[in-house]
């Protein structure tokens, strides 16, 4: 039998690299318990009234959600204080980044624009589709993971569809000032006058002040501008994948035209809406991230690593010099039941990044790595 011919791009594709489940540690090492730390979720688990609407309606399961999820998409509008006609909701804010590319870049002819490295699904899924991509790297050689706007847009030209930046970045935290990515949108429109600036904001409400980091949230809505959202986060909803985004009113027009019907499924939906009823969940959640991170970035600095600045809920770290290599002490971690990020798929082999836990996982955490770091080295 011959083989399936396979896309040359899908053969050169890099498969996304998840971190590694509980499940997968828990077999590996035997252990009954496992702390995961890996995959930035919500360290209080899922809302009590999100938890209750999947419960209430999973009797309704049998039935297809109404479609374009008006109620949740209204929902959202009223958030942000915009028309209900620029909302898209999708299958977790991954479905919303490769439809924009299907929507907007034709394979041969546009590109699209991202910092190296950054969320991998960007050039993931423009390689899927064909797409070329261009790469600037970030500041990292200066060692403050900043972004260099005019290096990005040094890449930009007219056949430029697509500009991707994280805000607050992921893995560094770095969080771009608002005012600087606003001036980015107008610069990118005088070089590029069809391309759109995505703004993935999905950590950004865990920034110290959300209003001063957000240029979404301070209102400011550049025409050329689509901003990215997601209820895996703060909310607490990673596992049903839901995500949305505030788009031009004429690329969210054609993105419901393009979406697969149903994809955010009856429970998903009922579950944002309770999620964002559910406030007093929201606000423990960002007060338990904010002060976690500054345990753990205090903590870290104390066992002399190098910890860099973040406005996410995550610290991406250095250990100190003579320390073990960044992979050993990965590994010792996993054989103490505690999973954090290794980042040689970011190309940073040397560097770790830990989400924030609660505070009994913060604690065995940084227990945890005393204990490595106060071996002996052989």
């Amino acid at each position: 039998m011959s083989q399936p011919s396979v896309r040359p791009e899908i053969r050169r594709l890099a498969p996304y690299s998840p971190g590694l489940s509980i499940a997968d540690i828990r077999q590996q090492y035997g252990l009954p318990q496992v702390i995961k730390m890996a995959s930035n979720e919500n360290p209080l688990g899922a809302s009590p009234l999100a938890q209750e609407a999947i419960r209430r309606h999973a009797p309704f399961a049998f039935r297809y959600p109404q479609g374009g999820n008006p109620r949740l998409a209204g929902a959202l509008a009223d958030l942000h204080n915009v028309d209900q006609n620029r909302i898209a909701v999708g299958n977790g804010s991954d479905e919303i980044i490769d439809l924009l590319i299907r929507l907007l870049v034709e394979p041969g002819r546009h590109a699209v624009v991202c910092f190296d490295p950054c969320f991998s699904l960007y050039p993931i899924q423009a390689g899927i589709n064909g797409v070329r991509v261009r790469r600037c790297p970030i500041n990292a050689g200066q060692n403050d993971f900043s972004f260099d706007f005019d290096a990005l847009l040094g890449l930009a030209d007219g056949d430029t569809r697509l500009v991707f930046i994280t805000s607050p970045d992921n893995p560094s935290g770095y969080c771009p000032p608002p005012e600087a990515v606003a001036d980015l949108s107008e610069r990118l429109a005088g070089i590029a006058p069809r391309c759109l600036l995505v703004v993935d904001e999905a950590y950004v409400d865990f920034a110290d002040d959300e209003k001063a980091s957000s240029l979404l949230a301070s209102g400011v809505l550049p025409e050329n501008v689509v901003f990215l959202r997601t209820f895996s986060k703060s909310y607490g909803l990673a596992g049903l994948r839901l995500g949305y985004g505030v788009l031009p009113r004429s690329v969210a027009e054609y993105y419901w035209r393009a979406r697969l019907p149903f994809s955010v499924n009856i429970l998903a939906e009922e579950a944002g809406l309770a999620a964002l009823a559910d406030t007093a969940f929201r606000r423990a959640t960002l007060a338990t991230v904010r002060e976690g991170r500054r345990v753990l970035a205090r903590g870290l600095r104390e066992l002399r690593c190098k910890v860099w600045p973040s406005s996410a809920n995550f610290l991406l770290f250095q250990l100190p010099p003579g320390a073990v290599p960044a992979r050993a002490c990965f590994e010792a971690l996993l054989e103490k039941g505690i999973i954090i990020r290794s980042l040689k798929s970011y190309n940073l082999p040397e560097h770790l990044r830990v989400s924030v836990g609660n505070p009994r996982e913060n604690a065995a955490f940084l227990t945890a790595m005393r204990d490595i770091l106060d071996r002996p080295r052989s």
